[in-house]
């Protein structure tokens, strides 16, 4: 089955399993023993070897170690092998199937939707650390609520506040009075989060929320200890340097954007690997991991290697044990989507998996030249997106690995719709007529002016890498062709990251990759209300933003599927954003890595593998 086909069908069969989800998590009355799931937790921390050690790279520096104040991939493969949600996902099971992690069960939800119990299991224990002053401290209910406060904090001014933003009974209050008074109170009792007991938490929504298990899973909701943040906490409140978790990790290197050690937390309690699958590229997962006390890995070696070339290098050599290829390296390792008969001869295995992202052009739309929504501002991104041709930038970029996206939400993510089709399509000459209209003259110089016969020069901001290089020297082709200057303003990731919530990137590429697998999920990206956390574009559309909040109250289904198009067709009308491609993920493997198999949703693969080294 082609790709193309085999993402349709995978996005099929997880719409009818979301769809189901929620009945099911709300039948749910009683503890259910976590072996069910494929992670029996046991007292078999000492499984993991500090002679097994994993070697891996990321493409970019990460920002730091706090769940709460990250928001990048990087950070929070690190934050995810560290700290605990309650809950987790499957590691092999496909749709992706939402599992306890320190949660006892799935949440018991009452029969109105509104009121979530959650029971946490006991003995559970964070890293060993002065802090605690030579005493095991226990997670508890407590942790979490003081971790989800500080994620509404208004003073910590976390990225990930629109996770919990409107959602439970209180907390508007309890915000608005921190804002009053400079500090949030945290020892206010409040009606949406209640620990009656340290091992049971109770959540209260205002309105029903069908994505709320998805976002208990986030790494933004795991549990920190208090007297950690009290203890370590920089001027901004964040604990970005001495992470303690619960994890099955601990951080004992950390050279900031070059290297990170990662080593097994004698306090884990460990689980033993039995999960399950129908797929046939299982069956060897199956038969080597089954069984096994994990983790096995007891280090983790990470380096910051931003060029694929460096990458590729390391891998063939041996320094590295697994590459996620690249559209640049794709022809020189892949053939018609295979791995080439030369690797597999060295034992070389490969793995492939639809991604559960979008890349995106976008537009500042606060930016005075080419935000707004008058109509020469919408005209002049209009022309910008019909100069951008899809198919040559997947050939010429991408060497064709990944797909075309033209709607917000991408492929095999629940609220994906195959038919959707663009209105801004590819036509150099519409683009320069529109232009015209609009008074952008072509100057003497060959380059556009704006109406007011001021140059027109567009600002492309973007993080420093290959692909970034490769991205914008299509764009400026492309621009070329409807007389528009673009220059290039190259900057390192976390200065990119930052600039962005700042809405001070005029244009820009960015990927978003799912925090949980709806396309809530993306469409939150251009919700008015999280300019400065989440929202790139800057954007707020009083008819978006109004649709956006009624759908949050509907489940997966023909009813909130309309909202989701009419959301998509306002972002093209007002055409403040480009959706770009989703990628296929295609990791080639070396022979003695045992249980390698890519989730998108998990970022701790060496918490489910094992070595033969």
């Amino acid at each position: 089955m082609n790709i193309e086909l085999n993402l349709k069908v995978r996005n099929q069969v997880f719409k009818k399993h979301y769809q189901s989800t929620y009945k099911k998590i709300k039948n749910v009355t009683s503890i259910v023993c976590i072996s069910l799931f494929g992670m029996s937790f046991l007292n078999v921390a000492n499984a993991a070897n500090s002679n097994k050690v994993i070697h891996t790279y990321f493409i970019a520096a990460e920002t730091g170690f706090d769940p709460v104040a990250t928001n990048d991939l990087y950070s929070a493969g690190i934050d995810d092998s560290i700290f605990e949600t309650l809950y987790t996902y499957d590691y092999l099971a496909r749709p992706f199937k939402l599992i306890p992690q320190t949660a006892a069960s799935l949440p018991q939800i009452s029969e109105d939707g509104l009121t979530y119990t959650i029971h946490i299991k006991p003995n559970i224990f964070f890293a060993d650390d002065p802090v605690f002053k030579g005493k095991k401290r226990e997670l508890t209910s407590y942790d979490y609520a003081y971790s989800f406060k500080r994620i509404i904090d208004p003073n910590l001014r976390s990225p990930n506040s629109d996770l919990f933003d409107g959602k439970l009974v209180g907390t508007d209050e309890l915000i608005e009075k921190a804002k009053q008074t400079g500090a949030l109170n945290y020892h206010q009792p409040i009606e949406g989060i209640q620990t009656p007991d340290k091992y049971t938490l109770i959540l209260k929504l205002k309105e029903k929320d069908y994505n709320l298990p998805m976002i208990l899973a986030h790494t933004p909701t795991a549990a920190m200890a208090k007297e950690v943040v009290d203890t370590y906490k920089d001027a901004q409140g964040f604990v970005l340097s001495h992470p303690v978790g619960t994890g099955p990790y601990y951080l004992s290197k950390w050279i900031r954007g070059s290297r990170i050690v990662l080593k097994a937390n004698p306090n884990y309690r460990g689980f033993i690997w039995n999960f399950k699958s129908d797929d046939p590229d299982d069956k060897k997962i199956i038969a080597d991991m089954t069984g096994k006390k994990m983790p096995q890995i007891g280090v983790v070696d990470i380096q910051i290697i931003p060029e694929s070339q460096s990458q590729w290098l390391a891998f063939r050599q041996k320094r590295l044990d697994w590459f996620d290829v690249t559209p640049s390296l794709s022809p020189k390792i892949l053939e018609n989507g295979k791995l080439k008969s030369e690797y597999i001869e060295q034992g070389i295995t490969l793995n492939t998996s639809p991604d559960l992202s979008g890349y995106y052009t976008f537009w500042n739309m606060q930016d005075p030249i080419v935000g707004g929504l008058s109509k020469e501002k919408i005209a002049l991104r209009r022309a910008m997106s019909m100069a951008f041709s899809h198919d040559r930038y997947l050939s010429i970029v991408n060497n064709n690995t990944g797909l075309p996206l033209y709607s917000i939400i991408p492929t095999n993510v629940v609220g994906y719709d195959e038919n959707f089709k663009t209105s801004r399509p590819y036509n150099i000459q519409a683009a320069n007529l529109l232009l015209d209209k609009y008074q952008y003259r072509i100057g003497k110089d060959g380059y556009r002016t704006l109406p007011n016969g001021k140059p027109l020069v567009i600002y492309y901001s973007t993080p420093v890498s290959n692909s970034s290089i490769a991205s914008t020297e299509f764009w400026q082709r492309s621009l070329e062709k409807i007389h528009i200057r673009l220059i290039v303003k190259s900057m390192q990731f976390p200065e990119y990251l930052k600039a962005q919530k700042q809405c001070s990137v005029q244009m820009g590429l960015q990927g978003w990759i799912a925090d949980y697998p709806d396309g809530d999920n993306f469409l939150q990206l251009f919700y008015g209300k999280n300019i400065h956390v989440s929202n790139f574009n800057c954007v707020s559309i009083p008819q978006f933003n109004a649709l956006y909040k009624k759908s949050k109250s509907l489940p997966a289904g023909p009813e909130r599927q309309a909202l989701f198009l009419e959301m998509m067709r306002l972002l093209e009308v007002y055409a403040s954003v480009l959706p770009i491609y989703t990628p296929n993920k295609n990791f080639v493997i070396q022979p003695y890595v045992q249980g390698f198999k890519n989730h998108p949703q998990l970022r701790t693969p060496w918490l489910y593998i094992d070595t033969k080294q």
